[in-house]
């Protein structure tokens, strides 16, 4: 089953929990949380007394996406505040199977991200333990950036690797995703997207039955 996984990156946060209902509303299933250190990317977003605040009122997936150095160090902290999968980038992790053990000690959902510039061959040898893999189509760090086309080709190759493999894993895609390109995304081998600007810009609902359209006819 494909997931549009909407970024409150995008949201408004005087309203936030209006526009979390909203995306609920319109049959989303899953929420993207994205976790800025301004270290590991230059941008700081929010980390945990929000996603603890949200979580009092919404039973979303939590999709808990951590742009920090090191998050090791902080999974249990992000586990009891309502995370219910935690995405790292393997660019971040200086130990990444001790890093795949604590998200799954914690009986997390874990996956594994990859920058623009990292070749897939980096999460190769830990796909095995993880349980989605996120393709960023932009340089992690700010939202409203265009999708670099040629990530989609690392999409496609992993794609290809799940279904060779028999792996049971999802292959998520986030950064410039919009109506306009979602179809690729999916066409590309994408089965979660994740999408901010095009589902928090204007009407909420319709912006996600739009863009879940284009993923259902893709």
């Amino acid at each position: 089953m494909n997931i549009l996984a909407p970024s409150i990156l995008a949201a408004d946060f005087n309203i936030l929990g209006e526009q979390i209902e909203k995306v609920k509303k319109a049959g989303c299933k899953w929420l993207h949380i994205d976790v800025m250190d301004g270290n590991f990317v230059p941008s700081i977003s929010f980390g945990m007394p929000v996603i603890k605040s949200i979580r009092k009122k919404s039973d979303l997936f939590f999709d808990v996406h951590l742009m920090i150095d090191e998050p090791v160090r902080y999974i249990k902290e992000f586990k009891a505040s309502g995370a219910d999968g935690i995405t790292v980038h393997v660019e971040a992790c200086s130990d990444i199977p001790e890093t795949i053990r604590a998200i799954k000690e914690e009986g997390l959902k874990c996956g594994l991200s990859i920058s623009p510039d990292t070749p897939v061959s980096a999460v190769l040898p830990y796909i095995h333990d993880c349980d989605m893999v996120l393709v960023m189509t932009v340089h992690p760090g700010f939202g409203g950036q265009k999708l670099i086309p040629e990530t989609l080709d690392k999409v496609s190759e992993l794609r290809k690797l799940i279904q060779s493999e028999g792996l049971d894993i999802r292959l998520e895609v986030d950064g410039g995703v919009t109506e306009d390109n979602i179809g690729q995304v999916i066409k590309a081998g994408a089965d979660t997207v994740v999408a901010g600007t095009a589902v928090f810009k204007g009407d909420i609902i319709k912006n996600v039955k739009e863009l879940t359209n284009k993923i259902e006819n893709a």
